[in-house]
């Protein structure tokens, strides 16, 4: 996948439905480990991303890949502590394309530290981050719902 073929927007109402869907993947939840305690709750989805939507702390985005929706991407949190977020359709997997959205992402938010988090056994988010210049500043366990028990989380830092 050609990072020419990977867009960045605005969130749009009828993005929704598709983000919904995505977050309700089994294998893409226990890969994310820490998600929403029931993700098929609808009504907690959508009060969810009322309130990211009307914060002026959060930049997010959808991913699109040659017009297609297939995620979402952000920033959000406090100065000083802000983390990135990006969950992309399990068929995108591998393609390059959370990469390419990470680095727009990045490119469109220049403040720096940033912050992400990962399961520590989230080999692809791993190599996501890394590529885009994060690197692994803390060892941390955290209960991880998606998997219901309390799992190693790698925090990792981008630095100006």
């Amino acid at each position: 996948m050609a990072a020419a073929d990977v867009a960045l927007r605005a969130v749009h109402d009828s993005d929704l439905p598709v983000f919904y869907r995505q977050l309700n993947d089994p294998d893409a939840l226990r890969m994310a480990a820490f998600t929403p305690e029931d993700p098929a709750d609808r009504d907690a989805f959508d009060a969810r991303w009322a309130r990211i939507r009307s914060s002026p702390d959060v930049v997010v985005r959808t991913v699109l890949v040659d017009g297609d929706v297939v995620g979402h991407t952000a920033v959000y949190g406090e100065p000083g502590e802000r983390e990135v977020t990006y969950w992309i359709d399990r068929a995108y997997w591998g393609r390059g394309v959370a990469t390419a959205a990470l680095r727009g992402l990045l490119a469109e938010v220049t403040e720096r530290p940033l912050y992400a988090r990962a399961a520590a056994d989230n080999a692809g988010s791993l190599r996501v981050l890394e590529r885009c210049g994060f690197e692994v500043s803390a060892r941390v366990t955290g209960y991880a719902p998606a998997r219901g028990a309390e799992i190693g989380e790698l925090v990792l830092t981008l630095d100006g």
